[in-house]
């Protein structure tokens, strides 16, 4: 019955069935063949997969980056790494990452940053002598640093599968985060050297300085205030989450003053389809993950990697390949959920932290969020830049080359995601 699981699933998303459908039809066709008295306990499954508190959280930090993201932010935050990048050589690419550093501690979705940040940059960068394909590109690869840099929505649905810590999973995602953004900021660096990209004139002074940082400051504090509240121990991750939208509502409508009713009901309606799809995906994939636990495949692919011999690292090392290719054609979301109670029980037999675990997870699966066929960072740029996927693709691949690095230090040497939540948090 496991092939057919498998084949099943992977036939109707090939055949373009979304991802929560395929779950719940393949599902449905194990129950239908094996026992089809077992149909009785599939909408248990379903509805038991929507009974935890923490999934409170998940539609209120997106409603938070949907929020920020109609509060006009994205004008302050490029102003903000103008004052310290812009006079390099490449100071728009360089801008361009650090921007979406920025965004991506406030939005949590690699999506919003995608959009926000280039259909402001994308243009501007090719008016000023940039070829289009690597404006795109590096405008979709830096976007990956808001699955990793807190707060992520991606951490918020690990932990809930996980039943682990939101706050020690945003602050293993710091690092890891920064890491990336750095990489990239060399290999920006590099790029401009050798093509002779220009440099921005940029206002100097400690005056200007003072003006741009007092502006953005009120946004800049946002992930501060939210990820603090959680590790502090002042608010749960669902409290922070709601604390964070009403001071998102604070800057849209007090501080930017770019927030309308008008755009918050659209926010509200925006917010409340995307937590409607990832909970069906929810759902779907209770459903599917209780048929692979009824047929033992988490203790099949347990002992089958124990009998390797590969050792912690070499393990980790062949599941970090494994999300890799995952990411490639299957959406962030499902493959968090697929992944997580197949491979955690196995990593946490061989004495790995389910914090490393989820960290390394996500950073591999925004990979695939820039990769074809399904990559969803790609289909956003493709939008917001007119290019191909593939063109875009070939501009963004030696920046997610800088993504994979990353993810092979943070396997190497896994402190990078567990000294701060160590030190932090008990």
């Amino acid at each position: 019955m496991i092939p057919l699981l498998f084949a099943s699933l992977l036939l109707l998303i090939a055949f373009g069935a979304p991802v929560a459908y395929a779950l719940g039809l393949s599902a449905l066709l194990y129950f239908l063949i094996d026992d089809p008295q077992l149909i009785l306990v599939l909408p248990q499954r379903l509805f038991s997969g929507f009974d935890s508190y923490a999934l409170i959280s998940l539609p209120l930090f997106i409603l938070m980056g949907q929020a920020m993201n109609a509060a006009r932010i994205t004008a302050r935050l490029i102003d903000c790494s103008l004052l310290f990048v812009g006079r390099f050589r490449g100071g728009l690419g360089l801008v361009n990452v650090l921007a979406s550093m920025l965004f991506g501690g406030i939005s949590g979705s690699s999506a919003s940053d995608t959009a926000s940040i280039g259909s402001v940059l994308i243009p501007e960068m090719a008016r000023r002598g940039y070829p289009r394909p690597f404006a795109a590109g590096i405008t979709v690869a830096s976007a990956t640093m808001g699955m990793i840099i807190p707060p992520s929505i991606p951490m918020v649905l690990y932990a809930v599968a996980a039943q682990q810590s939101v706050g020690r999973l945003f602050l293993g995602g710091v690092l890891p985060g920064l890491l990336v953004g750095a990489l990239q900021l060399g290999l920006t660096v590099a790029f401009a050297r050798r093509r002779n990209y220009p440099r921005e004139d940029t206002p100097r002074g400690r005056g200007h300085a003072v003006r741009e940082i007092a502006r953005s400051l009120p946004v800049l504090f946002m992930p501060v205030f939210v990820v603090g509240s959680v590790v502090l121990g002042m608010a749960t991750a669902t409290e922070s989450a709601a604390l964070g939208v009403l001071y998102a509502l604070l800057v849209g409508f007090v501080v930017t003053r770019a927030l309308t009713l008008a755009a918050f009901r659209v926010c509200l309606l925006s917010a409340a389809l995307t937590s409607a799809k990832i909970m069906l995906i929810i759902a779907m994939s209770q459903a599917y993950i209780w048929v692979l636990a009824l047929e033992r495949v988490p203790q099949a692919i347990a002992d089958s990697v124990a009998a390797l011999g590969l050792g912690v690292t070499g393990t980790l090392l062949l599941i970090d390949l494994i999300v890799l290719a995952a990411g490639t054609v299957i959406d962030v979301s499902p493959a968090i959920l697929l992944l997580t109670p197949v491979f955690l029980p196995t990593l946490e037999q061989a004495g790995v932290s389910p914090i490393l675990f989820g960290v390394l997870l996500v950073s591999g699966l925004a990979v695939g969020a820039c990769t074809p066929p399904v990559g969803t960072c790609l289909n956003v740029g493709a939008a917001v830049s007119g290019l191909g996927i593939g063109t875009i693709f070939r501009g963004a691949a030696p920046f997610l080359a800088a993504n994979v690095a990353a993810l092979l230090l943070l396997t190497l040497f896994p402190d990078l995601a567990l000294w701060l939540p160590n030190l932090l948090m008990e």
